[in-house]
């Protein structure tokens, strides 16, 4: 009776006796304006529909006496509903039960696969670790991807944004990370993808197998913009959640362009100005607020992947400018590449780690110099030796990049299924010109 008692009694100890609720005055599309309750920013809140079924949102701003609500799940909110503040932010599950789950922006399963259990929660919204708390960057990531790899290797806690056009391959090299990544735990953010996608990206270019070892959290096109947003902070606030448990964390984040759509969406919904390109300014404290999340941490990394659609393959527009001065490097994938069967199609010259110094060896980092500048000797005498104007001996350097060019593009290329060890890319990189001036030391992973 006593354990009864006090169960009973902890229980209403915990309760909210002074439930807030108000009333929806005004709705319009994803938005409720409300009124007759308080509400703190970024709460929680669950709006009856007509059916008197809860529809969850979010306080996405204040005004005066009244407060706009962007709703998360959809559904008709009608003039008149009840509105009911949750007391507490949006929060996702964590812990080892997740892997292999397929979650919403709320941190429901979407996989049928039954409810979550032996979980705990953690609000969504999250800053930044300290700035002078955070481990210096100095492991290597082997990633799988020899082009990676060889050119461009990432460090554990790094952040990086692949850029490309629409259809040009981002999906399938994130594909490629996630199977061939050494990290700990893998989340897989897919933001604003199409719904058959989702589905695809799943089971044909992640695998049931690597599936087992990631967590996914999926918000397709049709849903609410608010709920696109929730899904976004639910990825980074688990893999945080396993960072912080002492872990190296891969997070894969497709994409950064929806979540700035996403966030447009609301914005101006809520009354915000246009700013450039039609995006209010918060879609400019809202990215590197997210990207700053990931990244490494007292214990534990999060090495983040960004997906940037760029408009129009338009390098310079708002979305992809902030990205790539905000993270650690850039990837960019070109169309003329895909289009002649090159893939991974990374543009080797254009895309750069700015970490690379500091977790690759010396030799390593000396033969990748050396064999960019031998592309990019190539590339400036490009239209010359494709219409026949180019006279061997005129450029020694350029003479060498046509001798190496087929050995570079052999190793440059990767089937979607193909993994490659670190020590074994390494030492194929270093094989392709044995007359680099690098010394070839032996390479070992840090």
């Amino acid at each position: 009776m006593s354990a009864a008692l006090d169960a009973v009694l902890e229980a209403a100890a915990g309760a909210d006796v002074h439930a807030r609720t108000g009333t929806v005055l005004r709705s319009s599309g994803e938005m409720a304006v409300v009124g007759g309750v308080n509400l703190r920013p970024q709460e929680l809140v669950f709006v009856d529909d007509p059916a008197g079924r809860p529809l969850a949102g979010e306080c996405a701003g204040l005004a005066g006496r009244t407060v706009h609500v962007a709703m998360l799940d959809r559904g008709t909110v009608a003039v008149g509903a009840r509105v009911r503040a949750a007391g507490r932010q949006a929060a996702a599950p964590v812990g080892r039960a997740l892997l292999g789950r397929v979650l919403d922006g709320l941190g429901r399963p979407l996989d049928g696969e039954g409810d979550l259990r032996g979980v705990r929660w953690t609000p969504i919204h999250a800053e930044p670790p300290h700035p002078l708390k955070r481990e210096p960057i100095s492991r290597a990531l082997p990633s799988g991807v020899r082009a990676i790899d060889a050119f461009l290797t990432l460090g554990r806690g790094q952040r990086v944004g692949i850029f490309a056009g629409s259809g040009v391959g981002k999906s399938t090299l994130l594909g490629m990370l996630a199977r061939g990544t050494a990290a700990d735990v893998t989340v897989i953010a897919l933001i604003g993808e199409r719904g058959r996608e989702v589905r695809d990206f799943i089971e044909h270019d992640l695998g049931r197998e690597a599936l087992a070892r990631c967590v996914v959290v999926a918000s397709t096109g049709d849903n609410p913009a608010a709920m696109r947003l929730a899904a976004a902070r639910a990825a980074t606030a688990i893999a945080e959640a396993y960072r912080s448990d002492g872990n190296d964390v891969l997070l894969l984040f497709d994409s950064l362009t929806r979540v700035a759509m996403a966030q447009r969406e609301v914005g101006l919904a809520a009354g915000e100005p246009p700013t450039m390109r039609g995006y209010p300014p918060s879609v400019f404290s809202l990215l590197p607020h997210l990207m700053e999340r990931a990244g490494p941490a007292a214990a534990g990394s999060v090495t983040a992947v960004y997906t940037v659609l760029v408009d129009g393959d338009d390098m310079d527009e708002p979305i992809a400018d902030i990205s790539r001065a905000t993270l650690d490097g850039h990837v960019i994938l070109r169309r003329q590449l895909a289009s002649a069967g090159h893939y991974p199609p990374i543009d080797i010259l254009g895309s750069v780690s700015r970490l690379m110094s500091r977790v690759a060896s010396p030799a390593h980092t000396a033969a990748a110099t050396h064999l960019r500048s031998l592309l990019a000797a190539y590339d400036d005498a490009r239209d010359l030796v494709s219409i026949g104007a180019y006279v061997r001996g005129a450029d020694l350097q350029v003479d060498r990049a046509l001798d190496l060019l087929p050995a570079i593009n052999h190793f440059l290329r990767q089937r979607p299924e193909e993994a490659t060890p670190f020590e074994e890319a390494i030492a194929r990189f270093l094989a392709v010109d044995p007359q680099s001036p690098a010394d070839f030391q032996e390479v070992t992973l840090a």
